[in-house]
């Protein structure tokens, strides 16, 4: 008997966004040691002439960066909205630190939501 449920289309659409900018993502140089030098080249007007090479890759990337950034930010308050400690009630004999449960999922606390955030930031 298969107790699989059927995959929610949403979902899919989801993971299937993440997934694309996780692979666009690795596929993109990294700026971050170039920053250093680069900021060293700021003119009065507040930019940087910049002649630079860059791959087909680096402009998809960079095509969508602040857009996925920003959904990636919301995605992650959200969550953490969803997934905050709460006195999980009960009898304990320690009561300066009550046992503390997960407002959304119920699993002690910190939970596994909780833990992977943290863990990716």
């Amino acid at each position: 008997m298969n107790t699989e449920l059927p995959e929610d289309p949403q979902r899919r659409r989801l993971r299937e966004r993440l997934e694309l900018i996780q692979v666009r993502t690795d596929k993109a140089t990294s700026w971050r040691e170039s920053t250093a030098t680069l900021r060293r080249l700021v003119n009065r007007e507040g930019f940087v002439p910049v002649k630079a090479k860059l791959s087909v890759e680096d402009l998809d990337f960079l095509a969508g960066a602040r857009e996925d950034v920003l959904g990636f930010a919301e995605l992650g308050l959200r969550l953490l909205d969803l997934h905050q400690p709460r006195d999980a009630g009960g009898i304990t004999s320690d009561t300066a630190h009550p046992i503390l449960r997960c407002r959304s999922c119920m699993w002690r606390w910190p939970c596994p939501t909780f833990r992977a955030l943290s863990d990716a930031f």
